[in-house]
This record gives C-alpha cells, sequence and structure tokens, in this order.
C-alpha cells in the first residue's frame, strides 16, 4: 500500500492549504495571487471547487485501514465545515458565485464533488449548510454559457440541485448538454469542443467526466438518454485509453493545447474510467496506477512547484508563470487533483492490489509487447 499512501499525502499537501485557510475564514485574504491578479474575486471559488472535486471519491471510499480511516474522517468533518464557510452569507469567506462568468464553471465542479460523495459529502450536509449551497447554486442561474464546454458547467449545477433534492431544478439546461455534445461528437472517443475540434485536454478536464456523470444520474431517466447512454460511456472508455498511451516512459506528456497549467488534472477521464471499473480490457488498472504514478512523480519533482506557504504555483514541470494564459490564478491550478479520483476506490481493488505492470509506451520502448490500437465507431 505504498503506493496508495504515496498518493494519499501528494493530495493533501496539495489541497491542504486551500481547506486550512477556509476552515479559519481566512482564504480570500491567504490565497497568493502573484499573477492575473485581475482575477482574485474568482480564486477562492476555483481553488475550493476544483479541489473538492478531486478529494471527494476518497471521502465517499468504505473501510480505509489503519491510520487513513482516522484521516478521512477529520477530512470529511473539514470538507462540511468548508462547504458552510464558502456558502454562509455571513461567512468572511463566503465566496462569489454572480459576479463574472468564471463562477459557473467552479459552482459545477463544486457540484461535481457532491454527485462523487452522495453519502459523505452530500449526505452529510447539515440542513442549514444544504439550504446556504442551493441558494447559492440557484444564484448562478444569472450567467450564460458559451456555445463549448460551459454549457456541461449550466448542467453541473442543476444536477447538483436535483441531487440535493431540490425540485425546481432546470432540466432543460442538461437535456440541451446532453443533446449538443451528440451532434459534436468528433470520432474515436473526441469530442469538439463546441462545432470545432481543439488540441488540448478539455476532453478530459470536463467534458467527458461531467457527460459521463450526468449519463449515471440521468440516463434511464428518458428514453433518448438510454439511447445515448452506451455510447458515451464507450467513448469516455476509448478516450481513457488514449490517455494512457499519451503517458511517456519517464512519466512526460505532450504540453499541447490551453490551460496545461492544470497539470496532471489532464488526466482526469482516465482517472474515472479506473475509479468506475469503465477502462477497455487491454487496459489493465495496475497499468493506469503505475502510469499516473509516474506522472504525478514527474510534475511533483519539478522545482518550485509550490511557494513558500505551499501553495501551488503555474506550470508543468516546476514554476513555469510563461504557461498560464489569462484566466488563470492560483486558485485555478487545483484541478490537478482531479488525477486523485481513485483514492475512491477500497485498497483491495485491483487498482490498489495488483503487482506493479508497466504502462503500454514504457512497454514498447522496453522492447516488450502490448495490444495494438484501434479506433472506435
Amino acid at each position: 500500500m505504498e503506493t496508495r499512501k504515496k498518493w494519499l499525502d501528494a493530495m493533501l499537501r496539495i489541497i491542504s492549504p486551500v481547506f486550512c485557510a477556509l476552515e479559519k475564514e481566512e482564504l480570500k485574504k491567504s490565497i497568493p495571487l502573484p499573477f492575473h491578479e485581475e482575477r482574485a474575486a474568482f480564486a477562492p471559488l476555483e481553488a475550493f471547487g476544483r479541489s473538492l472535486l478531486g478529494l471527494a471519491p476518497w471521502l465517499e471510499a468504505e473501510e480505509p485501514e489503519g491510520e487513513e480511516a482516522g484521516l478521512q474522517e477529520l477530512w470529511r468533518e473539514r470538507a462540511v465545515r468548508c462547504i458552510d464557510r464558502a456558502t454562509d452569507p455571513e461567512s468572511a469567506d463566503f465566496m462569489n458565485f454572480t459576479e463574472g462568468a468564471q463562477p459557473l464553471v467552479d459552482a459545477a465542479f463544486l457540484c461535481h464533488a457532491l454527485v462523487r460523495a452522495p453519502r459523505k459529502l452530500a449526505g452529510a450536509l447539515p440542513e442549514n449548510v444544504r439550504g446556504n449551497l442551493c441558494r447559492a447554486l440557484r444564484s448562478t442561474r444569472i450567467i450564460t454559457p458559451g456555445g463549448n464546454n460551459w454549457i456541461f458547467f449550466s448542467a453541473m449545477v442543476e444536477a447538483g440541485l436535483f441531487f440535493l433534492g431540490e425540485k425546481d431544478y432546470d432540466g432543460t439546461r442538461i437535456a440541451y448538454a446532453l443533446r449538443t455534445f451528440q451532434d459534436w461528437y468528433k470520432g474515436d472517443g473526441v469530442y469538439g469542443d463546441g462545432p470545432m475540434f481543439h488540441w488540448d485536454y478539455y476532453n478530459s478536464f470536463v467534458i467527458q467526466p461531467m457527460y459521463v456523470d450526468l449519463m449515471e444520474l440521468f440516463g434511464d431517466a428518458r428514453e433518448e438518454y438510454a439511447l445515448m447512454k452506451e455510447r458515451v460511456y464507450a467513448r469516455a472508455s476509448r478516450y481513457a485509453s488514449v490517455l494512457e498511451r499519451l503517458i511517456a516512459p519517464d512519466g512526460s506528456y505532450p504540453v499541447i493545447g490551453r490551460s496545461i497549467c492544470y497539470r496532471f488534472g489532464a488526466f482526469q477521464m482516465l482517472a474515472q474510467a479506473a475509479l468506475q471499473h469503465r477502462l477497455e480490457p487491454q487496459v489493465h488498472p495496475a497499468q493506469v496506477r503505475c502510469a499516473l504514478t509516474a506522472v504525478m512523480e514527474r510534475c511533483m519533482a519539478g522545482k518550485d512547484m509550490f511557494d513558500e506557504n505551499g501553495w501551488l504555483r503555474p506550470g508543468v514541470c516546476g514554476y513555469q508563470p510563461e504557461l498560464a494564459e489569462g484566466y488563470i490564478n492560483t486558485g485555478s491550478l487545483y484541478l490537478c487533483s482531479a488525477m486523485f479520483l481513485p483514492l475512491g476506490l477500497p485498497a483491495t481493488d485491483p487498482f490498489w492490489a495488483d503487482a506493479d505492470e508497466d504502462w503500454s509506451s514504457r512497454k514498447v520502448w522496453s522492447g516488450g509487447h502490448i495490444t495494438i490500437d484501434h479506433a472506435i465507431d
């Protein structure tokens, strides 16, 4: 279980500054903004929603062993307190859900976290906290999403309201996202980000993880969704296989497209496929574990990934501020937490329990053997 502990230690090291500050109602004044300071109004919700996104499956995990069990209980309680601080209008850290367009994005990541932890997070909220959260989520409806991956943000916020038992959730926004992306499918497991195809990781940052989980929630609600569901799942599994093959023998991966500063968040869909047991048969859980561990270690070995107080700094391998687009601030960087989703699997799951296995590129470039790659219809 050394690798699992390594993952857990890495995740908690990354997200601890966010949660510790928010728990004390000091996130707004503590989060450093050494670049793109004009994005300060969005940074707290970005940092919190994105950190919770990756943490949530571990909060939901059943019966961890030994020291991990006590740590998990502490973080479950901390997560609930932080949602309270973020959504209570009287809190010093009450977050911005309405000003500008960005809050829609991170309200959606917050909702995705709730969907990933139905019992130990969503189901553990006291009534007053649930009420404040629902009011905050409803307030984002004034934000109009663009004609791209943003329509999933509107859909996920409404899914969050549905998940929290609110009867006034807007099913139209969910239906619009589910239907529209069927028209934006480009083939072989990849969707356009809007009508156009982009060489980036947004199929993994947003599109496919949200599409799969929305189908999990609503796929049986209408006949048209049921017809889409298996296609959505098959495309996500194929895309996860592509992501696995993009990981080089040394744990590096192509630095391509925008938002590359989200680091190993680029592998969210591979991590989610492992969590949900949706890997294609030729992609074994142990090789995914080893591949993602290599990515994590490669990125975290970079110099100055963290500042002197433990906050993330922009870059892929260390501190590379030139890679941060104008919409990125310190809070944005916490989408890297999405790689840690398999911590939601028990230690006995093959993902953790099976013997180490080289991933595809490492097998090939050491003279080993793999299955011939294939496209899907």
